[in-house]
């Protein structure tokens, strides 16, 4: 059979046509089934990283935690030599339990480590480190993760670490009243006038003051509201909650102090009464207003720091 000239352009751009059509559905076939597994492996690494964002912030939570129960077990009479050691084997204890849950909620392997426990610039926030190592099929996540966790509204652990529950310190609604306790310790170091401190009270929950700065106390009304709040106060001289668990009264960290109300008619000189000095310093004091037997006893620094005269604000 002849096919002519037209019949060879008509059969060559049939075949043609044919080819890029057969092309055209290889590609279009390849390019759905390339979008599917990547809609696919896009939907597992949201799933991952849905997971690993759950579980690191589950971090601050259990750094919370774990400063709570040190704390607890300071009022339960249990002496802390080393609070980062007890911290850090609190977390690693509810790491191990948020492990276990996690793995058998999204079968996925969790390998933490706690790097370390330690302060930071500011008084109210301890930092943890902890080191992670997640893996779920094909799926791995490497990082050193850092949470700041606040101290504000756990229980101030110094008064009873100091003294012990034994010495008869108690709770009376949001303070601790130190009976005799405080009067029995300064009696034993031979310091002045210790009758002045029987049932003194101090706050029992951190709270920062919101007075800042804090020469403002010297303005009317500020005092008497603040110690009415139980507020506590940034200061280089008072320990921080890290030491306040270990019974340190100061340490070299940047710290905070609180102060430690008297109730008594007594008018005599006696020792200052931030938490610090009470419990470290010993440096004497006077009440700023002999004729409230709920003045404070300050030395002249503390007076100035929070702007007091010679009269409550």
């Amino acid at each position: 059979m002849k096919i002519d000239s037209n019949g060879n352009l008509i059969l060559g751009t049939t075949v043609i046509l044919i080819t890029t059509l057969f092309l055209i559905a290889i590609f279009v076939f390849a390019a759905s089934n390339y979008i599917a597994n990547e809609n696919i492996d896009s939907n597992e690494n949201d799933n991952f990283k849905y997971i690993v964002d759950d579980y690191e912030n589950n971090l601050e939570i259990l750094g919370r935690e774990s400063l709570y129960d040190a704390g607890e077990k300071v009022y339960n009479t249990f002496k802390l030599f080393d609070s980062k050691d007890q911290i850090t084997k609190n977390l690693e204890k509810k790491l191990k339990a948020k492990n276990e849950e996690f793995e058998e909620k999204y079968d996925i392997k969790i390998s933490p480590e706690v790097l370390s426990v330690e302060n930071t610039n500011s008084p109210w926030k301890i930092l943890f480190k902890v080191k992670l190592n997640i893996e779920k099929d094909n799926n791995r996540y490497f990082r050193i993760v850092e949470k700041n966790v606040s101290v504000e509204g756990l229980k101030d652990p110094l008064p009873v670490a100091k003294l012990s529950v034994a010495s008869g310190v108690f709770k009376q609604g949001d303070k601790l009243n130190y009976k005799n306790a405080l009067t029995r310790y300064m009696v034993l170091r031979h310091l002045d006038s210790p009758m002045s401190y029987l049932f003194a009270t101090t706050p029992m929950y951190i709270k920062k003051c919101p007075y800042d700065p804090y020469i403002h106390h010297g303005d009317p009304g500020v005092l008497k509201d603040c110690l009415k709040k139980g507020y506590f106060h940034e200061s280089a001289d008072g320990s921080c909650y890290l030491c306040r668990l270990e019974g340190k009264g100061t340490c070299p960290h940047y710290g905070f102090e609180v102060f430690i109300q008297t109730h008594t008619p007594l008018t005599n000189d006696s020792i200052s009464c931030s938490d610090h000095v009470v419990f470290n310093d010993h440096y004497p004091g006077q009440k700023i207003n002999k004729h409230d037997i709920d003045s404070l006893i300050l030395d002249s620094s503390h007076r100035k720091k929070y702007g007091l005269g010679d009269e409550d604000g």
